[in-house]
């Protein structure tokens, strides 16, 4: 019989290479997602290049070129790390940097704590966020350019010293004439004390005009307002006049009140008795004054000393001793807008439950936000705090431009510093890269500190 071609077929088979094997039963390679490592090498080599070009090598040579002297032929080892912490003008530097490091971030983190709590109780929050950041947009030395015309000493270019002599004058009518004094001689009614006052020789009582002449008065502090002094003929109460006893052209007679000469207005007059002020007058335009409700008696009629003392124009924010905390001023100008915006979004991701919970078991507004508020905003806090310091080590725009240069040594930090010593005309790079490496050395901690906790975060 011939074999049916069409039954069933016998299975082949097996060879002596062992059971027959197909592509469906190799075993599977592992493969690898995403981009070759070649190309992942390729992506980072420019930005690996460019860090050790811009970051590793500087710091590097830094280090070597600290241990050499000025010239940078002789080794002096740590020599340049021994100045910075024997020579007194860098531990100034250094004190001011502590300063800096305490007084700056605390207010910078507060004041922006401060203002992002107050954006989620105005109406015009957004208006108040524009003003508060607008200073973000202006660079370190615009703003330093800025302050230094606000801290100007005179009141009328100096928006610090407007603002407080307004407000002295405000509550301050005396008007100051420096280098003013009577008239010297026997012949004239009032002298000079000892505590630079000016007292009449005799008491005066009621009825007895008390005539105080006065010379020396320089043109430039006479006010606009004076008109001629007022010839008082007495009356019921005690009154009298202060004036500018020197007549135009010449002439005119000494210790009398002529027509062509002005009263002295705006000075503050005391009638003294038994060495106690017993009453208060301040001089008209015309330079008369009386006192009212005075009770009878003899007087001694005294101008205090403050009456020729110059006028009130302020603080010297630019002196060797305002000139630091003014420049925290602008810092803290510079940067409160910052803080405001990142402790605004930690406080928009606080929930809101834990608030109300609080506030509907009694809780004060005030307790809310010193119990809860700020300890579910502590992270953020850390995070703005450990910046701004780092931000006031790095500080060099604000004080270069804003100190003057006569008292830069007292305003003086470590980043201006290391410019002015390898560049600014010390010509000293070995001490100027030991500087450089001190201030890498301060900001490390702090800049560890933030990877970490951001790590944490992400993790």
């Amino acid at each position: 019989m011939t074999e049916r071609l069409d039954g069933p077929q016998a299975p082949p088979e097996e060879t002596s290479g062992g059971p027959a094997s197909g592509p469906a039963d190799t075993p599977r390679k592992q493969r690898r997602l995403g981009p070759s490592p070649m190309m992942a090498v390729a992506f980072l080599l420019p930005a690996a290049l460019l860090l050790g070009i811009w970051v590793v090598y500087p710091i590097v040579y830094s280090i070597f070129r600290s241990l050499f002297d000025a010239p940078g032929d002789g080794f002096v080892g740590l020599g340049n790390y021994v100045t910075i912490f024997t020579d007194d003008g860098m531990l100034k530097t250094i004190r001011n940097n502590l300063i800096w490091v305490v007084a700056a971030p605390i207010m910078v983190t507060a004041l922006g704590l401060i203002f992002a709590v107050m954006t989620e109780r105005i109406k015009w929050a957004t208006a108040f966020k524009l003003i508060v950041f607008m200073p973000m947009a202006v660079s370190l030395m615009a703003a330093g350019v800025i302050f230094r015309l606000v801290y100007d000493e005179d009141p009328d270019k100096g928006v610090a010293n407007a603002i407080l002599t307004t407000v002295h004058d405000t509550f301050s009518s005396s008007q100051g004439y420096p280098g003013a004094r009577p008239r010297e001689g026997d012949q004239s009614a009032v002298a000079a004390g000892d505590d630079g006052a000016v007292v009449t020789k005799q008491p005066a009582q009621a009825g007895q005009p008390v005539l105080i002449p006065i010379v020396g008065v320089k043109p430039e502090f006479m006010p606009a307002a004076a008109q001629p002094a007022a010839a008082v003929t007495g009356g019921d109460e005690l009154s009298g006049t202060v004036w500018f006893d020197f007549t135009p052209g010449g002439g005119g007679v000494s210790g009398a009140v002529d027509t062509t000469e002005k009263g002295l207005p705006g000075m503050t007059v005391e009638a003294v008795s038994n060495g106690q002020v017993a009453g208060t007058a301040t001089t008209a335009e015309d330079g008369s004054f009386r006192f009212e409700g005075l009770p009878a008696g003899s007087y001694v009629v005294r101008l205090p000393q403050a009456n020729f003392e110059g006028a009130y124009n302020g603080l010297t924010w630019l002196g060797p001793t305002l000139i630091t905390p003014a420049i925290i001023g602008a810092f803290i100008w510079v940067w409160a807008g910052f803080a405001m915006v990142l402790i605004a979004a930690g406080l928009a991701a606080i929930p809101r439950d834990s608030l109300e919970a609080a506030r509907i078991d009694g809780a004060t507004e005030w307790q809310v936000f010193r119990r809860i508020t700020v300890p579910l905003l502590s992270p953020v806090l850390l995070v703005v705090f450990v910046t701004m310091i780092i931000n006031t080590l790095k500080v060099f725009d604000l004080v270069f431009i804003i100190a003057p240069a006569s008292v830069q040594p007292e305003a003086n930090v470590v980043a201006l510093e290391m410019w002015r010593v390898a560049f600014g005309g010390g010509n000293n790079q070995g001490l100027g890269s030991a500087l450089a490496i001190f201030l890498l050395i301060l900001v490390l901690p702090f800049m560890i500190m933030n990877i970490r906790r951001f790590r944490r975060e992400d993790t």
